[in-house]
């Protein structure tokens, strides 16, 4: 078994693999405020555009996309974007400001554990 590079260990829970034990923790809780009514339509890995793929000279460039871990409405009626950190890396941080221009109205929440 392969020793990720930031110390997360992958957890499988209900059948579906998540990246850290961390992740897979706060969907349980989620889980548990959608039951309880706190929350509504939880839902994972929402992938968001953040730059299209574009062609210049002749080289095709892939675009840049951030994948959020959950996604959900609070009950408040505000949809809430959510990622769980054990490490802000510096390609997060540069997708989260890309994010954050390109989606005024949505912020990612930072589940720190």
């Amino acid at each position: 078994m392969r020793i990720h590079k930031y110390h997360a260990q992958r957890t499988e829970i209900d059948g579906i693999r998540f990246d850290s034990r961390a992740e897979a923790e706060r969907w349980q809780e989620l889980r548990e405020m959608e039951a309880a009514g706190e929350i509504k339509a939880l839902i994972r890995q929402e992938t968001f555009p953040l730059i299209p793929a574009f062609k210049k000279n002749g080289k095709t460039y892939r675009g840049i996309t951030y994948r959020a871990d959950f996604g959900y409405i609070d009950k408040n009626g505000r949809r809430v974007v959510e990622d769980v950190k054990g490490y802000r890396t510096k390609e997060y941080l540069l997708k989260k400001k890309l994010f954050e221009y390109m989606y005024p109205d949505l912020t990612i929440v930072e589940v720190i554990k």
